[in-house]
């Protein structure tokens, strides 16, 4: 596995995602949007995780591809340029879904596994708990 962010660049990273979150919730309300069709988009991304089930590569490929920002900017700058009004409820709703998962410090993932991202091993230390990570790097805090 490559390296991850840690310490205080990752809590801001963080902390720029609850921002970027609640930032894309509170332009979602601003636009008078259904509330009922951000309950029924919002998880939609995670569908991308059945990618994993081809192996660790071809899951990391599918995430990383729902879960960067470049394809729901785009379509907001598409629903902003009067093409499409729903385009802009969906790069809402997908970018909340993408800064919560970053928040949460589910972030974009390496192939070695779904658990391994830019900002650290996913649940690491309920798994550094369970056994040692003498000689891990990936799962010292």
């Amino acid at each position: 596995m490559q390296g991850f962010v840690t310490g205080t660049p990752n809590l801001l990273l963080r902390a720029e995602a609850t921002l970027v979150l609640v930032g894309a919730v509170a332009a979602y309300a601003s636009l008078g949007s259904s509330w009922t069709l951000f309950a029924l988009l919002i998880l939609i991304p995670d569908v991308s995780i059945l990618g994993f089930l081809a192996g660790p590569r071809v899951g990391a490929v599918t995430y990383n591809a729902a879960h960067w920002h470049g394809i729901p900017l785009s379509i907001l700058g598409y629903g902003f340029s009067g093409h499409s009004p729903i385009m802009l409820d969906v790069g809402l709703i997908w970018i909340a879904h993408i800064s919560f998962d970053r928040m949460i410090g589910a972030g974009l993932k390496y192939p070695d596994g779904f658990r391994f991202s830019h900002l650290g091993v996913y649940g690491a230390k309920k798994l550094a708990n369970s056994r040692s990570s003498v000689g891990n790097p990936c799962l010292r805090q």
